[in-house]
């Protein structure tokens, strides 16, 4: 089964014209047809005179319709790869505050460094950033708190950097080509890249699993495309070509510069050739005698092409394929791998027979100039680009499809600002904690949500036309919500024994000097202590059973030092500044209990008068109390006990002088045997019970 083909290459120098016919899976040559520029309507890839460019298209189809009886009304046509602008980029995030990185963040990082490079090469160009269309990227380096590292993700640290290289095209490159083929009366039937119809033809996809670079050297530029990993990696561009070689030619043997084109041609062919300079002089120059001629020009070339790759590439590839015209220059296929620190083999010059699927036959040119026109009509039909239009957040984009589009690419091209898109931290408390400023970060702001006709989707989800994309901003974060035990971890209580009973002993949490609990929820501005360990000096339980003995004596507080009690942990006596520790074992002992009779020295008071007596030839102490000591209403006496913290009052009693009577406090009768009359006398002589009595005063007591 036969589809025929027509496919235009627009170049700098001229026009290509082929018919090319698919027959099962191969190509065969029907027909070409070249026609060279009038004037410069063709500069770099650019059409600067659609009128002219598009005569000269007129020429070429009339031709190939006349001598084949056709009407050729659809074209495949690439766009100049001389025409892609290349920015390298670095752009930087402060991750310090964010989640552990994952693969759709890399890429939002990604993203934000084309987006760069796309403004970038709109402010160089004076223009908009949406009249250019991203065709490829390729990661250089990840770096880490300025360490170059290999992967971001999961990885943490304070900021994180990706540096890239984009590649983009001038959305008026591809209007201008459309505008001429129209004039022609010819409709796009596909597009493509220069460098991708090359690379379609030369390195089949079996084959991009290789680093290879291939290198398309026309008359102003030479082209490059990377391929690496499966996929074409990156294109570039270098203003260096076969126009260099042709006017050194020109200004050593005084040539215009048509004449200087058309001897490299003649010379290449033939090895010699006869020139007439300007001033009328002939000569007869060997391709020998031109190489060394042209040589310091070649070795430019060759610099320029391999600081290129290299810059692309990140390293020189593992093989290069040099076509178009310029690749034929004298020596630079040697010159290239020299640069390049490469064998002489791994630089080749690959002509139209490397083409795979074409079928070969006498029609065929050989050179390496008609790869890229090949090329443009079979990858144009394998893999052409289309236009496509999805509506994003209601607004109509349109996309140039040069490879599978994403969501990366709608975001690229609807010029929505990647950063902006996240959702802002929550703002951060800053608290007082044991002393130190402490910030507690908000939330993360989320992620923007996408989503594609209802469909939830993520960056590197795949687009069709007629899509409809809603893309809504990450929600920002909030404020944190934290507790204290959210704060400093654990907070359960340990255990001591005291006097083995067990006791919890509870961290200590203030929050503005008042006392929380370790669910309290922390606000900002707060003042927060927290102290999980105690000394034994600190708790309570100690703190009242090893203090001095105190009394409250008609309340002024009395303490009785020598009447403390000890304390022993685990068997050994300790200081109130050591910490305690779970399981502890404490023990509080009382040295000694005071009673009432110890306070007497305490106070330079008369507690009580006495006088000396003889009592049946006996001496005898008497004591009235001066002060009555009660507790709780009761009176004590000197040898009651006293406990910590008693309340007593002091009562001054009236001074009264000693009787008779009082005698029998301090005495005992044995009433059980008496016989007769009890007899009481007072120096000898009869007294009565209320009378007085005196120091020294004989008193006798007895039964008659």
């Amino acid at each position: 089964m036969s589809d025929r083909m027509f496919a235009l290459d627009i170049g700098t120098r001229s026009v290509v014209g082929l018919l090319i016919e698919k027959i099962d899976e191969t190509y065969r040559l029907i027909d070409y047809y070249v026609v060279e520029h009038d004037e410069r309507s063709m500069l770099d890839g650019q059409i600067h005179d659609i009128v002219a460019v598009s005569n000269v298209i007129q020429r070429v189809k009339y031709h190939l319709e006349q001598k084949h009886h056709i009407t050729l009304d659809s074209v495949c046509v690439a766009a100049a790869g001389r025409a892609l602008k290349t920015k390298r980029v670095k752009t930087t995030k402060n991750i310090e505050k964010q989640p552990l990185m994952n693969e759709e963040d890399i890429l939002f990082l990604e993203l934000e460094a084309v987006q760069k490079a796309q403004y970038d090469l709109a402010n160089e160009e004076k223009d908009s950033s949406s009249h250019y269309y991203c065709v490829g990227y390729s990661v250089l380096n990840y770096v880490l708190d300025d360490e170059i590292i290999g992967s971001l993700i999961d990885q943490q640290g304070t900021y994180a950097t990706v540096e890239i290289i984009a590649t983009f095209l001038p959305k008026v490159v591809v209007e201008s080509l459309l505008s001429a083929l129209t004039r022609a009366d010819l409709k796009l039937e596909a597009l493509t890249l220069e460098p991708i119809a090359a690379i379609q033809v030369l390195i089949p996809p079996s084959m991009r699993r290789l680093n290879v670079a291939l290198v398309d050297i026309g008359a102003g530029t030479s082209d490059i495309a990377l391929t690496s990993e499966g996929t074409v990696t990156a294109y570039g561009m270098v203003p260096k070509a076969g126009d260099e070689i042709t006017e050194a030619i020109s200004d050593h043997y005084l040539l215009d510069f048509n004449q200087a084109e058309q001897f490299k041609k003649d010379i290449t062919t033939n090895n010699v050739a006869m020139i007439e300079d300007i001033l009328g002089f002939e000569q007869e120059v060997t391709y020998r005698e031109l190489v060394d001629i042209v040589l310091p020009s070649v070795d430019e070339l060759a610099q320029a092409i391999a600081d290129q790759l290299i810059t692309l590439n990140g390293k020189p590839p593992k093989a290069v394929m040099l076509v178009g015209g310029g690749s034929q220059t004298p020596e630079l296929s040697k010159r290239l791998a020299h640069k390049l620190k490469l064998p002489e083999n791994r630089v080749a010059i690959r002509g139209v027979d490397a083409i795979q699927l074409l079928e070969k036959n006498e029609q065929l040119p050989i050179g390496p100039e008609f790869i890229t026109p090949i090329g443009i009509a079979i990858a144009a039909k394998q893999n052409p680009v289309h236009y496509i239009s999805v509506t994003v957040n209601e607004r109509m984009i349109r996309l140039f499809e040069m490879k599978q589009l994403t969501m990366a690419d709608v975001l690229l091209a609807a010029g929505l600002n990647i950063q902006k898109l996240y959702g802002k931290p929550g703002i951060a408390y800053i608290i007082q904690y044991n002393g130190k400023q402490l910030t507690l970060p908000g939330s993360f702001g989320t992620a923007p949500e996408i989503f594609i006709n209802g469909q939830k989707a993520s960056v590197d989800t795949m687009i069709q036309n007629g899509d409809t994309i809603q893309i809504n901003k990450g929600t920002d974060g909030l404020s944190p919500e934290m507790s204290i035990e959210d704060l400093v971890g654990e907070c359960d209580p340990f255990a001591i024994f005291l006097n083995e009973e067990r006791k919890e002993i509870h961290p200590t949490i203030l929050v503005n000097n008042k006392k929380q609990t370790a669910n309290y929820i922390i606000q900002d501005g707060d003042n927060v202590e927290f102290r999980h360990t105690k000394k034994w000096g600190d708790l309570e339980e100690i703190k009242n059973k090893h203090h001095p003995f105190v009394l409250w004596i008609d309340d002024q507080k009395l303490e009785m030092n020598q009447y403390t009690h000890q304390l022993l942990v685990n068997g050994k006596e300790i200081n109130m500044n050591d910490y305690v520790r779970n399981g502890d074992k404490c023990t509080i002992q009382v040295l000694q209990q005071p009673i009432l009779e110890d306070i007497k020295s305490y106070f330079p008071y008369q507690w009580e008068k006495s006088i000396d007596i003889v009592y049946n030839n006996k001496p005898l102490k008497l004591s009235n109390q001066l002060i009555e000591v009660t507790r709780n209403g009761e009176a004590l006496k000197w040898s009651d006990e006293l406990f910590q913290y008693d309340k007593l009052q002091l009562k001054k009693l009236r001074d009264e002088p000693f009787i008779f009577q009082d005698i029998f406090r301090f005495i005992s009768l044995d009433l059980s045997n008496t016989k007769g009359k009890i007899v009481t006398l007072k120096n000898k002589e009869p007294v009565s019970f209320f009378e007085q009595l005196k120091p020294n005063d004989h008193i006798e007591i007895y039964f008659d």
